[in-house]
């Protein structure tokens, strides 16, 4: 029996999602201790965490905000907001809950998020921040 051509394609499609095709993407806390555990670098992920401390601004080139979590697995990150490009989130304070998307970027301290805004030129995936119901991009 013949199938139709968009059930075909519908099936290609989920195929091709259900297989990974596409951008390498990580997400979740698992997904952020391998790439910690196998010294990944440059690997977008998304997750979310409880701010342990907000440090001050890094001011060492384009300016960026800096937020150290606690992910639900235990393991810390520093996230590093270009405030540059993204709006800064001002009302941010111990155990507040953020989400992120970004490049995570190991290091032997956890590693670091980076890219959590979009690009200007278009040539990086956008990233964002995410507290009290609000995007930061």
């Amino acid at each position: 029996m013949k199938m139709k051509a968009s059930f075909r394609l519908q099936i290609l499609m989920l195929v091709a999602l259900l297989s990974g095709c596409g951008q390498l993407s990580q997400s979740g806390s698992g997904d952020i201790e391998r790439a910690f555990n196998t010294h990944a670098t440059n690997v977008q992920v998304t997750g979310e965490g409880t701010v342990l401390r907000v440090l001050s601004d890094d001011r060492s080139g384009p300016p960026h905000q800096r937020i150290i979590i606690r992910l639900a697995s235990g393991q810390t990150v520093l996230i590093q907001h270009n405030i540059d490009v993204a709006k800064r989130i001002d009302d941010l304070k111990v155990g507040d809950t953020v989400g992120f998307s970004g490049e995570y970027i190991w290091n032997d301290q956890g590693g670091l998020i980076h890219w959590t805004h979009h690009d200007p030129a278009g040539h990086h995936t956008g990233g964002w921040l995410k507290h009290n119901g609000r995007t930061y991009d």
